[in-house]
């Protein structure tokens, strides 16, 4: 027999709250208690893969592989030499947060960056960790060294690390970033490689139009500030090999200027490159002296006027300015 409370509806407090657990104000009620639980917690969400690139270059090709599935964070400032990035503390906060960092893998930010790897205490991105990306994964590197000998100036063990100014470089690159998103990512893999893709399709197809812009100059002679345009001048078949620094990293002496100069008169070398972070004035003198130009470039986008769109269009910027001013020697 059954008992007679056996037999008596629920409670109304009970029946209120189990016919409440579906309703639209239940279900904020739990959003923001999990909230609170869970600070890193999202509903209906992809979490951004949180990417910290030491320069711009890489920062660019990363944020058109990754397009709006990560948040990128640039370390060096376009205009300024990524040799020589002031290690702020904030840089210690971004990259303790970081999921990816992503790096020349060329010493390029040997003097910064493992200071600031150590204070953000990451295991995610220490060397080694499949968040620790260097970039010049399966690039052919130039200019490696026999030796280390620090009498020859700056030099880097792992070859000079300015790859980025071969358009072709910039294809591998893209390819190594997304690789390494799928791995971190594997979710949205298939959409890091068709960015990727996508990318290099575009690049491609301006690569064609820069060299044949550059085709009629091939073995012209151009002067630079510093050693930072050898992937460029073996693309295009140009000649970059007067510089303006006696040594990578050494300032220009009189004696040494002098002799530039001269040799730009043998050469026909009428064109000098400067970068935003390196002495203009010097670069000017040199060319009042020689009958030359100066012309503005960079490797990093944003570093000068018209380059703010990325990389595929801070390269046309500066192949454009280079053709033009050589077509008027």
């Amino acid at each position: 027999m059954n008992h007679p409370l056996n037999s008596m509806p629920p409670a109304a407090s009970t029946t209120k709250r189990l016919s409440t657990q579906g309703s639209p104000a239940f279900a904020r009620l739990m959003r923001i208690a999990l909230a609170v639980l869970l600070p890193g917690f999202s509903f209906g969400a992809h979490a951004k893969l949180n990417v910290v690139a030491t320069t711009p270059d890489i920062a660019a090709i990363a944020q058109a592989v990754g397009g709006n599935l990560v948040e990128i964070t640039t370390l060096a400032r376009p205009t300024e030499d990524a040799h020589f990035v002031d290690p702020k503390p904030s840089f210690v906060v971004k990259l303790n947060k970081a999921d990816v960092l992503l790096h020349g893998g060329a010493d390029l930010e040997s003097g910064w960056l493992p200071k600031l790897l150590a204070g953000a205490r990451n295991r995610r991105i220490a060397v080694g960790a499949p968040g620790n990306v260097p970039c010049n994964k399966g690039i052919d590197m130039l200019e490696v060294p026999a030796a280390l000998d620090r009498s020859r100036g700056d030099i880097h063990a792992a070859g000079n690390p300015h790859y980025l100014a071969d358009p072709e470089n910039a294809k591998i690159v893209a390819q190594t970033i997304a690789e390494a998103f799928a791995r971190l990512d594997p979710g949205s893999g298939a959409a890091y490689q068709e960015n990727a893709g996508k990318f290099i399709e575009r690049l491609d197809a301006k690569l064609a139009e820069w060299r044949k812009l550059l085709a009629p100059y091939r073995g012209a002679h151009m002067v630079a500030y510093h050693n930072s345009w050898p992937y460029f001048a073996w693309r295009f078949e140009l000649k970059i090999d007067l510089f303006l620094e006696p040594k990578p990293g050494i300032p220009p002496s009189p004696a040494h200027l002098a002799n530039v100069i001269s040799r730009m008169k043998e050469l026909g070398a009428r064109v000098i490159l400067h970068d935003p972070y390196l002495n203009r004035r010097t670069a000017e003198t040199v060319a009042r002296s020689a009958g030359a130009r100066v012309v503005d470039v960079t490797q990093y986008p944003g570093g000068i006027k018209g380059t703010d769109g990325g990389y595929i269009e801070m390269m046309d910027r500066v192949v454009r300015a280079i053709a033009e001013a050589l077509a008027e020697q």
